[in-house]
């Protein structure tokens, strides 16, 4: 049979402590913040906790891919060069990236991943990508399971695709949104999340559609119904979302996803997971607990009915019921979810609005709360904070270890100890012991302290004692052995270990022999890039031209089709076009409608 396929699980990690309960809570690979440049300016970390991080995943065969993944400008690549330099010597696996000006720094070989923001949708774009030296390419959100197919059919190299989180209703890499209104560019890792703002519905005429509603917010991504369908189409790497997430968060997602895939894995074995060690969790994993909007698995399948959450962009978390009765200082719910004292509670009131409380004390399925919001029977409730759940997740709640072989032998001056690993890398050790034959049997008490791997990544899958005779051997003596064994296991693991290094760069040339501002060209060598590919026409990104009529958001998301007017659905829009989205400080910018595509571009032809 064949070698199985190997499957990551990518998690985030916003800082050093999220990053190594990812690993622990079963994640193969985690991606971390660099100091600078890395898509979320409020998640940075620092070489030294990077450094440690990589140390701790390396034990488990896990990876750590760090983000460098904005544009950058001209004033900061000899910085970020030095700063590669020194994440490629803290043993960083991979970077993250989608300014190709990096592609054509001096830089030690380090493998390069193309971000999301790269935006990766065609067989085409993922082949320049390979071809330009990228060794791992993350492809569009958007795609459906046979886009992903097609594009891994096409490349060499891993496919990684989004399974869970937070939604950009445009395409990434290309919303300008931020930048126009708010000077804060997503691009540069400055996002003002503009898609989540109240906004307003109107036709050409101004007559006002919907008012005061959340019209580009989504739902979060969950596709674990998905996971077989997506690695039968050439995924490899399952990515999570949420960088900007805490602790509690990455534990339960994280340990949610390991366990679907090992149930996949384990009736089919072609494939496999990437990372070593297996998982022991003190909870069971359940995504309703976690923060979220509702969730979407998002066009596997092409259809969009249901991605959007207008009232609000604030977590719901798990429905529990509905208010059944309400009195003065409590009400009574129609559920079976047990509610505890704690948690947090939300509903949407008759105005479309989310409002949130908390539990002060429960009898039977009768609620007090600590303040009494404005229920009504009928009204549905949500629960967004499970005060049991997490604080069960904010103790140690993972453990992962390594499955060891032993053996202890006669040699002729004393003992060998020997281990092999679950991945079959071998250490030995010798100590001397003087050899008296043992009052009583040993064997147990050998196994126990041979067995003792404390806090340790191991575990003693099995043991073989196979001395020649009955000696008697210090329980003092074993345990020192034991902790030179796993110190030479340990080393054994580095030595074996193979780090991945740069794919060579192939200028190709593309297709196009000019550039347009959605090319995100910001600096000198992003603009030497594009030309070795046979581009002569060099537009700069937007943040530095701030084109005039830009197409400043590309979705997938339709407002049109979400509110029942799909033209291919036969349904015509009543309401004068071009339609507009209002905010509340007056700025406003036209939808166009690009139906044989799809798709639904918010256009900049403000005045203000």
């Amino acid at each position: 049979m064949d070698k199985p396929i190997k499957i990551e699980l990518l998690a985030p990690a916003r800082d050093l402590a999220c990053g190594k309960e990812a690993i622990l809570h079963g994640a193969d690979a985690v991606y971390i913040g660099a100091p600078a440049h890395g898509a979320r300016a409020s998640a940075a970390n620092p070489i030294e906790d990077i450094r440690e991080l990589t140390e701790f995943a390396h034990i488990y065969n896990a990876k750590v891919y760090v983000t460098v993944n904005t544009i950058i400008y001209d004033n900061e690549l000899d910085a970020t060069r030095r700063m590669i330099c020194d994440l490629y010597h803290a043993g960083v696996d991979a970077l993250i990236v989608q300014d190709m000006g990096i592609m054509e720094m001096d830089l030690p070989p380090i493998a390069m991943h193309a971000s999301t923001q790269a935006d990766t949708r065609t067989a085409a774009k993922a082949k320049f990508l390979e071809q330009s030296g990228f060794s791992q390419i993350v492809v569009a959100r958007e795609l459906g399971i046979g886009q992903i197919a097609e594009i891994a059919s096409q490349v060499n190299v891993p496919i990684e695709v989004f399974v869970h989180g937070a939604l950009c209703v445009s395409y990434s890499g290309q919303c300008y949104i931020s930048q126009k209104c708010f000077a804060r560019s997503a691009n540069r890792g400055e996002c003002a999340q503009f898609c989540r703002l109240p906004l307003t519905l109107t036709d050409c005429d101004g007559k006002v559609i919907v008012k005061d509603k959340h019209l580009l917010s989504l739902k979060d991504m969950n596709r674990s119904n998905d996971l077989e369908a997506l690695l039968d189409a050439g995924a490899r790497s399952l990515k999570i979302e949420g960088r900007l997430k805490d602790a509690n968060y990455v534990k339960n997602v994280t340990a949610f996803y390991r366990q679907k895939l090992d149930e996949i894995f384990a009736r089919r074995p072609e494939y496999s997971k990437s990372s070593s060690g297996n998982i022991r969790l003190t909870f069971n994993p359940d995504l309703n607990k976690s923060f979220n909007r509702g969730f979407t698995n998002y066009f596997p399948d092409g259809s969009k009915d249901g991605i959007w959450s207008f009232d609000t962009p604030k977590s719901l978390g798990e429905c529990i019921g509905k208010v059944e009765s309400v009195g003065k200082n409590s009400f009574t719910i129609d559920g079976r979810t047990p509610v505890n004292n704690g948690d947090g509670l939300c509903f949407i009131d008759s105005h479309g609005a989310l409002k949130g409380f908390r539990v002060n004390r429960v009898d039977g399925k009768t609620i007090h709360p600590l303040e009494m919001p404005k229920v009504a029977k009928g009204d549905k409730l949500y629960r967004n904070n499970d005060s049991i759940f997490n604080k069960t997740l904010s103790r140690a709640s993972a453990e992962r270890r390594i499955a060891l072989s032993i053996c202890l032998q006669d040699n002729a001056f004393g003992f060998t100890l020997s281990a092999t690993d679950e991945d079959d890398n071998r250490a030995a050790i010798t100590f001397e012991c003087a050899k008296e034959l043992a009052k009583t049997d040993q064997s147990e008490n050998i196994k126990r302290q041979l067995s003792k791997m404390g806090e340790t990544p191991f575990e003693v899958a099995s043991m073989t004692i196979a001395l020649d005779k009955g000696w008697f051997i210090p329980s003092s003596t074993l345990s020192n052995a034991r902790r030179s064994l796993v110190e030479a296991i340990i080393s054994a693991r580095k030595a074996n270990r193979k780090r991945e290094t740069r794919k060579e760069t192939k200028h190709t040339g593309l297709s196009d022999k000019a550039t347009t501002y959605r090319d995100n060209i910001a600096n000198r060598l992003a603009r030497q890039f594009y030309m070795e590919n046979g581009c002569d026409d060099i537009t700069p990104a937007y943040e530095l031209s701030a084109a005039k009529g830009a197409t400043l958001m590309e979705c997938k998301h339709c407002i049109r089709y979400a509110l029942g007017y799909c033209t291919k659905n036969g349904r015509r829009m009543p309401y004068k076009e071009p339609l507009r989205i209002v905010m509340q400080n007056g700025k406003s910018f036209s939808l166009r409608f690009d139906c044989k595509r799809c798709e639904m571009l918010v256009i900049d032809d403000s005045t203000k």
